[in-house]
């Protein structure tokens, strides 16, 4: 019986800019819209219906500038910049210059449309982690392949669709 070896690889992620620019696209109209409407009930007496809005309005608001900031431009502290796929596991490198260990429990989650693939684990302390990568991070399509066959090559991998 052959025993296969799992695949290892360093891999640098940079920052994705037009999906940046697809995502204000995205978030920009609907925060505005549900602002706007929001400021419309609250003036026309209806406020618990403006509270509503509002209250989506700044969720969408926190949720789209988190999804640029960190997953796409890669700005903030805990945004990954580097995958490092070994023997023992996997080790996200944070631009913070943290190093997240997933040593258990490793799950690999693939969209439909094959543009973005999230990972889940367990780190050396227990702690359930997961990140978010997109096609455009990586230097091309080849490397995009790369680190997913290599993700589900590890021991402590599984591939979940």
């Amino acid at each position: 019986m052959v025993q296969r070896k799992p695949a290892s690889g360093q891999f640098e992620l940079m920052p994705d800019r037009k999906g940046a620019v697809w995502d204000l696209l995205l978030y920009v109209p609907t925060v505005a819209a549900l602002a706007t409407i929001g400021a419309r009930f609250w003036f026309g007496g209806d406020q618990g219906l403006a509270y509503l809005l509002s209250f989506l309005a700044s969720l969408f608001f926190f949720i789209g500038a988190n999804r640029i900031l960190k997953t796409r431009l890669l700005l903030l502290p805990a945004a990954p910049c580097g995958l490092d796929i070994g023997d023992e596991g996997l080790t996200v490198r944070l631009r913070g210059g943290v190093r997240v260990d997933l040593v258990k429990q490793v799950k690999v989650y693939a969209d439909l449309a094959g543009r973005s693939f999230g990972v889940s684990g367990l780190d050396r302390q227990g702690q359930r982690l997961q990140f978010v990568f997109h096609r455009g991070q990586f230097a091309d399509a080849s490397a995009f392949g790369a680190v997913q066959d290599a993700l589900r090559a590890l021991p402590a991998a599984r591939a979940t669709r």
